[in-house]
């Protein structure tokens, strides 16, 4: 068996940005998911400039047969390819699909996070209020330590999100900065 890199490496977890924008509440998230394109797409290229593992999360959109190019096809296809375009998955990134709002609920993201060495995630992505906030708990109760750049999440209710920010900081420990105070230093390679 493989043995994992000594664990405290760093992680990039993109969370639902592959998105259709075809659901409810889609007309409050777009803006705000907008805003943060830009900030995700310059945290996504300082990751691979530093060779530091960009995971992808995302819904599976309800296609149970979807393997992830799919995904990005049917979002590119949607009415806001200009949101998912900047930020989309290139060859070396890695991805995971989930069904649920926590990236770990029956997905393989914790052993992956273990075969890769990572003790520290950075959340960024959609909806602070739901997936990032649950996924923050479930990253913080496997002993992770969790960055959440509050300027690289979307919300759809934004006082719902200063509250999950509040919840992520206070009571899991997470760190909540802004995206440029996040620091890529080269993974380590065995």
């Amino acid at each position: 068996m493989h043995r994992p890199v000594e664990q405290g490496g760093l992680a990039l977890i993109v969370i639902d940005m592959i998105n259709t924008y075809d659901h409810e509440d889609a007309e409050l998230l777009a803006p705000s998911a907008g805003r943060i394109v830009p900030v995700v797409a310059d945290l996504v290229g300082r990751a691979r400039d530093a060779d530091v593992p960009v995971v992808y999360a995302n819904d599976n959109l309800g296609l149970w047969r979807s393997h992830h190019g799919e995904l990005v096809d049917t979002a590119l296809d949607g009415p806001h390819a200009e949101l998912v375009e900047p930020i989309r998955p290139d060859d070396d990134s890695l991805f995971v699909v989930k069904a649920r709002h926590s990236i770990f609920y029956e997905t393989p993201m914790s052993y992956l996070l273990w075969q890769l060495g990572v003790g520290h995630v950075v959340l960024c992505g959609q909806v602070t209020e739901q997936c990032v906030l649950y996924s923050a708990l479930d990253a913080h109760i496997r002993h992770l330590e969790v960055t959440v750049p509050r300027d690289a999440v979307a919300c759809i209710h934004p006082h719902l999100e200063a509250a999950a920010l509040e919840m992520m900081e206070r009571n899991m420990g997470a760190r909540i900065v802004t995206a440029k105070e996040i620091g890529f230093s080269p993974a380590r390679t065995e």
